[in-house]
């Protein structure tokens, strides 16, 4: 599967949407006020996003919650349900852009258009191509049983398992180790 640098840049927008939602809780809101979304924005470098307010945070939440469903859904219909209320809701508005340094590319959102509605639109539609190419199930979350982040499984064999191997891969294959070690030694 073809995977253009604006559609992976939407990709990873869209994890680290889901991921800011928290976990449970314990754990703090990733977009806890205006200024994290602020910070979220200028860090996935989103162009044509003006001045934000608490609507725009609470309707970014919103975005945040369907698309945390789309992660959870059980068959490649209800995702494909959710992407297409998700984009249809944003008013999607294809138009060819090069900016910022970057080759032609596809906008979904219209001019102008609310960081929700430019959510919804650009990540939907990264989201949509990959239940159009029946790689829905590259849509996941962790396995750690103490972890839930979403992330796309880009592998070539589609075999990856945690969000992070470096972190919740490797934490699970060590205490893996010492349990047998443990067991070994009686």
């Amino acid at each position: 599967m073809l995977i253009t640098h604006d559609t992976r840049c939407a990709l990873d927008t869209v994890v680290d949407l889901v991921n800011t939602a928290p976990e449970d809780d314990t754990t703090p809101d990733g977009l806890a006020d205006v200024a994290a979304l602020e910070n979220f924005v200028r860090s996935h470098e989103m162009s044509d996003v003006g001045a934000l307010s608490e609507f725009d945070l609470s309707a970014v939440r919103q975005v945040r919650e369907r698309f945390a469903a789309v992660f959870a859904a059980d068959d490649a219909r209800t995702a494909a349900g959710l992407i297409n209320e998700l984009v249809a809701a944003a008013g999607t508005t294809p138009r060819l852009t090069d900016h910022d340094g970057y080759d032609w590319h596809v906008h979904y959102f219209a001019p102008g258009a609310s960081v929700a509605d430019h959510l919804a639109a650009d990540c939907g539609m990264a989201l949509a191509f990959f239940v159009v190419a029946g790689e829905r199930e590259r849509l996941r979350r962790c396995e750690a049983p103490d972890c839930r982040r979403a992330f796309v499984d880009l592998s070539r064999n589609r075999s990856r398992r945690y969000c992070d191997s470096r972190t919740c891969g490797n934490r699970l294959h060590v205490a893996a180790y010492r349990a047998r070690r443990k067991e070994a030694a009686g």
